[in-house]
């Protein structure tokens, strides 16, 4: 892009997982980026040519992380797996609102050109997911609206403010729906973990113990997409420069059971596991992503296969239990 060594972009929750690769890769395309979270990067250094340390649940700090940007990348989110979200309602909505809010607002009034905000497939509502076959999910089946949880109303609340604000004051929005985006350099212990890494980290253990039984929330049968970091970013950078304004979904339209997610992984590490099902929260049933629009829209979809994503992951995770445990690895 000829003007992106000119252009000057924010990325909230820069110290987060996707938020810290989308800094780096939007450095590696020339932009001068200000990254701003609550903390640094865990497992990376800051690549940003700025990096403010702000609670953007305050006003003041939203209008210090927005000034003098032209595009903001707003990733900035009090959210986890399963685990954290199921248990954590008000935190979520509460915190999560603030975030948003105000740094929409503070946008418009620095004089932000473009906002790209990141929603998520947790806004589809809970009546179209309760089958493992689940049909998979359009844009539009977001509405009658009845997500699952806080997390997913408060995506959807910002998504329809995001697209207010593009009507009102012209603000240009992108608004993605992720999907279950995984890959290193991510949360894999602590419980806000999601299920990838969470199997990951158990495998990992399995291998490095040689105990080969590993612990499951329910029957393993529900089902999910899940889509590497690395076509994450390749498919936010092409819905930002596009001029499409409404939801698109991100992510795979391949669709696995948290069973066969498991045994995959396994195949990875080279051994074979036992699963012992035990109670816990589970989600929907069933979640799949339509991207039928996203390749019209793009002309693209991702590309990486499920295990070649989760074969960098297991690598990543493996040396950071190994590392963990005092154990050397190859």
């Amino acid at each position: 892009m000829s003007t992106s060594s000119q252009t000057k972009v924010l990325v909230t929750g820069a110290g987060g997982f996707i938020g810290h690769h989308l800094v780096t890769f939007l450095k590696q395309k020339g932009y001068w980026v200000r990254g701003v979270d609550i903390k640094y990067p865990e497992f990376s250094e800051v690549d940003a040519d700025e990096f403010e340390l702000l609670d953007l649940r305050r006003w003041d700090n939203c209008l210090q992380a927005t000034r003098g940007i032209d595009e903001v990348y707003g990733l900035a989110a009090d959210m986890g797996g399963m685990g954290f979200i199921s248990s954590h309602h008000s935190q979520i909505l509460h915190n999560n609102s603030l975030i948003n809010i105000h740094t929409l607002e503070a946008a418009r009034i620095n004089g932000v050109k473009r906002y790209f905000y990141t929603s998520s497939a947790c806004v589809y509502p809970e009546y179209r997911q309760t089958e493992t076959n689940v049909v998979p999910l359009k844009e539009e089946d977001a509405y009658p609206a009845q997500p699952q949880d806080a997390y997913g109303w408060e995506k959807l609340v910002m998504e329809r403010l995001c697209t207010h604000y593009r009507e009102d004051y012209g603000l240009q929005t992108r608004i993605v729906r992720f999907h279950n985006i995984f890959g290193e350099q991510g949360t894999w212990e602590g419980g806000r973990e999601k299920a990838p890494a969470a199997l990951c980290r158990k495998i990992a253990v399995a291998k490095l113990t040689g105990n080969h039984e590993i612990e499951m929330w329910g029957d393993g049968e529900q089902t999910r997409s899940f889509c590497h970091i690395s076509d994450c970013l390749e498919g936010i950078y092409r819905l930002m420069r596009s001029d499409y304004p409404f939801p698109l979904n991100l992510g795979s339209d391949r669709m696995v059971t948290i069973n066969e997610l498991a045994h995959i992984i396994a195949r990875i590490a080279g051994i074979e596991i036992t699963i012992k099902h035990v109670p816990g929260p589970m989600g929907v049933r069933g979640r799949n992503s339509d991207n039928t629009r996203l390749r019209e829209v793009l002309g693209w979809e991702p590309q990486l296969s499920l295990e070649e994503g989760l074969a960098r992951t297991y690598a990543w995770i493996e040396q950071q239990v190994a590392h963990k445990l005092g154990i050397s690895v190859s």
